[in-house]
């Protein structure tokens, strides 16, 4: 933790720094495949230091991210068993189990992401592809996760690379958005409550969708 925190804290000076902008588009790519500490600290950082800039700043994040996002993809088809398992469970934090119905190796998932499906990863990949890419790329689920199973997955990767830009851009675009219009009150409703806002949105989105589903049949 004492790490996460000097890291935490070497990602924020660098909005003080006229390397800002750089900072986060290497920040928002690392992040996607092998960087613990996610992008919206610096991308909040740095919106409040110059609103105006809002959408530039979340381009330039969306983009990275979906950049490493594809690099994530490939230690999944590559290197799953050498290093992919390795940053899940060691900069993801999450435990890489043998799932006993299936035999295989896989990640369960928190409690409160079991509505999209199933209690392990990879069965919920098998239940719902790419879409699963676009829901955890919303949420507070670390994106190298996603990433690095959708190429274990062998997710279909152009429609990995569309769910990547849809989703990311829109995390981004929303947090950036909010700042702008509401300031610093915003950052600190935002730090309190992202992980819930997040999931909110994800099950309001997943809630839509079957809605136009039952009215288009």
């Amino acid at each position: 933790m004492k790490l996460i925190k000097k890291l935490y804290d070497w990602v924020l000076h660098w909005a003080e720094t006229p390397y800002g902008v750089p900072a986060l588009f290497l920040l928002a790519f690392a992040e996607s495949s092998i960087f613990p500490v996610p992008p919206d600290v610096l991308l909040i950082a740095l919106v409040l230091g110059s609103t105006q800039k809002w959408w530039r700043f979340a381009l330039w994040c969306s983009v990275a991210s979906v950049l490493g996002g594809m690099a994530g993809y490939a230690i999944g088809v590559t290197l799953w068993e050498t290093v992919g398992i390795w940053i899940v469970e060691n900069i993801a934090h999450a435990k890489v189990v043998t799932n006993v119905a299936s035999g295989k190796l896989d990640i369960p998932l928190p409690e409160y992401l079991h509505f999209v499906g199933g209690g392990f990863l990879f069965e919920v990949y098998d239940k719902w592809n790419a879409w699963i890419v676009f829901v955890f790329g919303l949420t507070p689920l670390p994106y190298k996760l996603v990433t690095i199973t959708a190429g274990v997955a062998k997710i279909n990767f152009p429609v990995f690379v569309i769910a990547s830009i849809v989703s990311r851009s829109l995390r981004f675009f929303v947090v950036a958005a909010i700042l702008k219009r509401y300031g610093p009150s915003a950052k600190i409703f935002i730090d309190r409550h992202f992980n819930k806002l997040a999931v909110i949105f994800v099950i309001l989105l997943i809630g839509g969708f079957l809605v136009v589903k039952v009215v288009l049949k």
